[in-house]
């Protein structure tokens, strides 16, 4: 995807991301919360991005994919939709 992204709305993006500090209403979130990342993502590392948030929101669920990078979503995607309907109390029929 970021290939087909203009450079312009990849380096605005990449500047926001890099000022913004979220941490006061990730104090504010009251809804339940699940933060799902993988442990060798290198561009966002677990240690100062998902596990921060997952502490900062009350009652977080935190759910760590061993070996996986960024994008999990696409690497992944039946594991992450299987874990968010469980998050979300979903029962198969």
């Amino acid at each position: 995807m970021m290939l087909q992204t203009s450079h312009q709305a990849m380096l605005e993006l990449a500047r926001v991301q890099t000022i913004t500090d979220f941490r006061a209403e990730l104090a504010r979130v009251r809804v339940p919360s699940l933060v799902v990342q993988g442990d060798r993502d290198a561009s966002a590392p677990l240690e100062l991005t998902g596990r921060p948030t997952a502490a900062l929101i009350e009652g977080a669920s935190l759910n760590v994919y061993e070996g996986v990078g960024h994008g999990l979503y696409f690497t992944h995607a039946e594991k992450l939709n299987q874990d968010l309907l469980a998050f979300l109390g979903h029962r198969p029929v």
